[in-house]
C-alpha cells in the first residue's frame, strides 16, 4: 500500500499529486519571468528529467524554459528544453552570480550530508538567481520519506542505525553503509530552513493536518 503511495511512475500517486499541487508555485515564479523577459532560464539542482513531468511540456516550450540540471551522478539526453552537467551543487564556481532566472531545488538540501554543505548549498542556490524554490520534506511529519519508515528521524543516532539495519536484513548493508544513509538523508525542519534561507517566504505543504513538507520560496516581489 504505501509503495502505490508512493510510486514516482504514477501520476496518480499520493507522491505524483502532491508533487503537482507545489508545482503551482513554481509555475508563478515561471510566469512572472516569462512576463518580463520573453524567456526562463531555470537551473534544476540534483534533479532530472522526469521530475519535469509533472509541467506539461507545451507549457514549458510556450514559456520558453531551458533548464540545466546539474548532477553529482544522473545525466540525460540533451533536447530544445533539457541540459545536462555534472556539477557539485556546494560549489559551482563555474557560473556566476545571477547567471539563471530561477533555481530550483527538489528533495535535495536534505541530502548534503552535513550542516556545512548545506549551508554551502543555500549560499549557492541565493547566489544565482534572483528567484528560487526549494523543497524539502518537513523533519515533523511522522513517516520518514527517504527510508519509509515512521518515526525512525526522530530516534537518536545508534537507536535509529539499528533500526535501519535490520529493516535492510535481506540487502544485508554493513553498517557504515547504513551510518551514510542517514547522515545523508537529514530532514529539516522550519527554524533550520528559515536560517539556510532567510531572505525567503518558507511555506509548510500539510497533508492530514500534518506538515509534510517545507518550501523556501524567493521571489524578487518579496
Amino acid at each position: 500500500m504505501l509503495r502505490r503511495f508512493m510510486d514516482m511512475g504514477d501520476p496518480n500517486s499520493l507522491v505524483m499529486r502532491l508533487r503537482k499541487r507545489r508545482s503551482l508555485h513554481i509555475k508563478a515564479l515561471i510566469d512572472r519571468i516569462h512576463a518580463e523577459k520573453g524567456s526562463c532560464h531555470i537551473l534544476d539542482l540534483g534533479g532530472a528529467a522526469r521530475y519535469w513531468a509533472i509541467f506539461d511540456r507545451d507549457y514549458l516550450l510556450a514559456r520558453s524554459c531551458r533548464v540545466l540540471v546539474v548532477n553529482l551522478y544522473e545525466r540525460g539526453e540533451n533536447d530544445e528544453i533539457f541540459t545536462f552537467a555534472n556539477g557539485d551543487a556546494t560549489n559551482l564556481s563555474e557560473y556566476a552570480d545571477r547567471s539563471f532566472d530561477l533555481v530550483h531545488a527538489n528533495s535535495v538540501v536534505e541530502h548534503m550530508g552535513s550542516w556545512v554543505a548545506m549551508e554551502a548549498f543555500a549560499r549557492e542556490v541565493r547566489r544565482l538567481a534572483d528567484r528560487y524554490y526549494v523543497q524539502t520534506p518537513n523533519f515533523w511529519f511522522p513517516l520518514e520519506p527517504h527510508f519509509r519508515m515512521p518515526f525512525v528521524h526522530w530516534l537518536p543516532f545508534p537507536v535509529a542505525l539499528h533500526a535501519l539495519k535490520w529493516k535492510s536484513r535481506k540487502k544485508n548493508p554493513d553498517l557504515g553503509e547504513v551510518a551514510r544513509w542517514l547522515e545523508n538523508n537529514r530532514t529539516l525542519n522550519r527554524a533550520q530552513l528559515r536560517f539556510l534561507f532567510p531572505d525567503a517566504r518558507i511555506k509548510t505543504e500539510w497533508l492530514m493536518l500534518m506538515p509534510k513538507s517545507l518550501m523556501a520560496i524567493r521571489d524578487t516581489r518579496d
